[in-house]
């Protein structure tokens, strides 16, 4: 570690001096961290026979190297923290995903896959688990093709690399396939089609449907507006008129009382009037 940095201080190569560095800081576990996860990413870029052992048990030291990384003191960046978790659980995603039986669930499984952002090493140029995920799709969806059109697996040949079996037959059987392999593909795209079709029927019906009850809701709004001016003006009107009506019943009592007054106040006077004209008889 010292001699590198030691070379590239008096090199004056800055790119250097700042990866001898940034090395230098990095604790003895994070750099076996690195090793291994590089490994890792190479041994799941290769074609690996069934029953193959090692890589699972090295995803399994990586979880346990995370865990002793996140809990040291000298513990990196956030940020890298963040792309080394993301990088060992697309390993163990792609293991749990090989495990299955299906073709279909191999495919599906691997598209909810999130593949590191960054190279793991300098030497990289782009992230090896971003590669991986791209072979893994091929993959998948060569041997989903190969299900449906009922073809024979796909075997490796000897670099690794997956080729379909040749058929034994002539030349006639490979055109009468690649004719069915057309007639197959042209039929899958005349059932997008009319299943893009038909969405942008169901679309468009959705939105007209949708402009009509945008209309009838602006109508119904509309008309319980004037459902409530109208409630608020009887409103009004009614307390108007239970204010009148309230003046007007006090009016009639005051009015009756005085009436009441008025003949009570005159029948004491004709009384006293007529014991004075007629006098009691004898």
């Amino acid at each position: 570690m010292e001699t590198g940095c030691e070379v590239a201080l008096s090199g004056n190569v800055s790119g250097s001096q700042s990866h001898v560095c940034a090395i230098m800081a990095k604790s003895r576990l994070e750099l076996n961290f690195v090793r291994l996860l590089s490994r890792c990413e190479a041994m799941a870029s290769e074609k690996r026979q069934e029953g193959e052992w090692r890589l699972e048990k090295f995803v399994g030291a990586l979880e346990k190297m995370l865990l002793l990384i996140k809990e040291d003191t000298s513990k990196p960046a956030p940020e890298l923290l963040i792309e080394y978790s993301r990088k060992v659980d697309f390993l163990k995603g792609l293991l749990e995903a090989e495990k299955l039986s299906s073709s279909t669930e191999k495919a599906l499984a691997n598209q909810f896959l999130a593949p590191g952002r960054t190279p793991t090493i300098n030497k990289e140029r782009t992230p090896v688990t971003k590669t991986v995920h791209l072979q893994t799709q091929a993959r998948c969806t060569g041997e989903m093709r190969d299900e449906l059109l009922g073809k024979t697996p796909l075997s490796p040949n000897d670099s690794g690399d997956f080729y379909p079996r040749k058929r034994k037959g002539s030349t006639s059987d490979d055109k009468q396939s690649a004719a069915e392999l057309d007639a197959v593909l042209k039929h899958h795209h005349n059932m997008q089609e009319k299943l893009a079709e038909e969405m942008l029927r169901l679309t468009q019906n959705l939105k007209n449907n949708t402009l009509a009850a945008q209309s009838v809701i602006k109508q119904d709004n509309q008309t319980l507006s004037q459902s409530m001016k109208l409630a608020d003006q009887n409103f009004e009107k009614l307390k108007t008129e239970s204010d009148r009506l309230e003046q007007h019943a006090k009016k009639s009592v005051n009015w009756l009382l005085w009436i009441m007054l008025i003949f009570v106040c005159f029948t004491f006077i004709s009384m006293i009037l007529f014991i004075r004209i007629f006098p009691k008889l004898r």
